[in-house]
């Protein structure tokens, strides 16, 4: 795919990128089987556990979880109250969308303390072991595992076509959770609304984003300090990912949008831009 040779300019000393549909990778460029910190993307994964679980009833979504008056829901949709780092609340729950990671420690430690497990455990039986990913959790859920493209490319995969949970808890969990919130998209600022799903953030009609502007406005994925990415667009079928040794900055915000414009205009997506 001539699109991500883009990679070969950009200001990094390594970066690897790739798309896929929803049955094989459809390219990459780079190192694809180097593995690199994930960052926050990790919290897809960590979603995904959740998800799981609470199919298997391992919990529910709208039960009561971190501070008084927040559900797993909250947690997951970043919408508790909880500060991007330490536990004391400092908005109600379902009143600001205030990006957290204690939120998702804290989601971590309520799955791994209901699978009587550590999450790490659950999370490697639930999600990695099979989707078959060499990826790895090491410290936080909410930011590290370390994985190659390759790994990034396969929870994509699942992204499009999941097999893990019901078509239908994926739905719910890439629409709206507390729709009208205001919020900080870490990097680029005050978003009014800030949407987010269940552990997705939602591109839908966010300016300026990491994504591009022939996104659809049905984008879903995350990014990561790490300069590491995985957005899915179910619209174009598709889904782009990134990992680099390049911390995210303006850089990024330049080379990614550009990169996801050029992918989609070449296997034809016309996404938001018509």
């Amino acid at each position: 795919m001539e699109a991500l040779r883009q990679v070969e300019d950009w200001p990094v000393g390594l970066a690897a990128v790739g798309v896929t549909d929803a049955r094989a990778t459809a390219g990459r460029h780079g190192e694809a089987t180097t593995v690199l910190p994930w960052a926050s993307v990790t919290k897809l994964a960590t979603t995904l556990a959740g998800l799981v679980a609470a199919e298997e009833g391992v919990l529910e979504l709208d039960e009561p979880a971190g501070p008084p008056g927040s559900t797993v829901r909250h947690l997951l949709a970043h919408a508790s109250g909880l500060p991007p780092e330490g536990d004391t609340p400092i908005a109600q729950p379902g009143a600001r969308r205030i990006y957290s990671n204690t939120g998702f420690e804290l989601l971590a430690a309520f799955v791994g303390e209901r699978a009587e497990m550590p999450f790490a455990d659950y999370l490697r039986q639930a999600v990695i072991e099979p989707l078959g990913l060499a990826a790895s959790l090491e410290g936080s859920p909410a930011s590290g595992i370390s994985g190659t493209l390759d790994d990034l490319l396969a929870l994509g995969r699942e992204l499009l076509a999941p097999a893990l949970v019901a078509p239908e808890t994926l739905a719910e969990a890439t629409a709206v959770a507390f729709p009208g919130l205001v919020g900080v998209l870490p990097g680029f600022g005050r978003m009014d609304p800030n949407d987010w799903g269940l552990g997705f953030e939602l591109r839908d009609e966010k300016r300026p984003h990491w994504t591009g502007a022939r996104n659809s406005p049905r984008t879903f994925g995350h990014f990561g300090q790490s300069g590491s990415f995985l957005w899915v667009d179910p619209d174009a079928g598709l889904g782009c990912a990134c990992l680099s040794e390049r911390d995210f900055d303006d850089w990024a915000k330049e080379a990614w949008p550009q990169l996801s414009d050029a992918v989609l205009a070449e296997v034809g997506g016309t996404g938001a831009a018509g």
